[in-house]
């Protein structure tokens, strides 16, 4: 991965520009070739080409050069309620970079370190959660957690 010092200050300025100008996303990356998705779904390229950008256009998903991205609007379209749950741990300070480590190994979509009452917040599929507490509570180190099921968004993505 380049650092900073290796890109030009064009290219600096047209990174800082998209970001700007960027939303965060989830997506939910297809491992598999088009040939073979068309095998499975018994339907022909030409026609898997069709409504896959028909798909696009309606924001459901991205495509590329070697890959199919399902965006979160298509995951909340099909599954209802968003799949996340948010976990927030309490940590004994003199623990805090072995317990990091730790969490930074766990099955969890994302995990940060925070100021205020709690030390890490950390986003993790529903399906995954009594995993990841059963993790934590085996993390020297971690005091107290605190898990929160998300039941509705005030805000949608675009």
């Amino acid at each position: 991965m380049p650092k900073k010092g290796e890109l030009t200050e064009r290219q600096l300025y047209i990174l800082r520009k998209l970001l700007a100008e960027s939303k965060a996303m989830q997506v939910w990356r297809i491992d598999k070739t088009q040939a073979k998705l068309c095998l499975e779904l018994g339907i022909t390229r030409q026609a898997l080409s069709n409504h896959l950008r028909e798909l696009r256009k309606l924001g459901l998903l991205n495509t590329g050069r070697g890959f199919i991205d399902l965006t979160e609007r298509t995951v909340r379209m099909l599954e209802g309620l968003p799949n996340r749950s948010f976990v927030f741990v309490k940590i004994e300070p003199r623990m805090r970079n072995k317990a990091y480590q730790e969490i930074k190994a766990l099955d969890v979509v994302q995990a940060f370190r925070v100021t205020g009452d709690v030390d890490v917040v950390i986003i993790v599929d529903r399906s995954k959660l009594d995993k990841v507490l059963k993790s934590l509570s085996n993390i020297e180190g971690v005091k107290e957690t605190s898990a929160h099921l998300i039941i509705a968004s005030l805000v949608e993505e675009a």
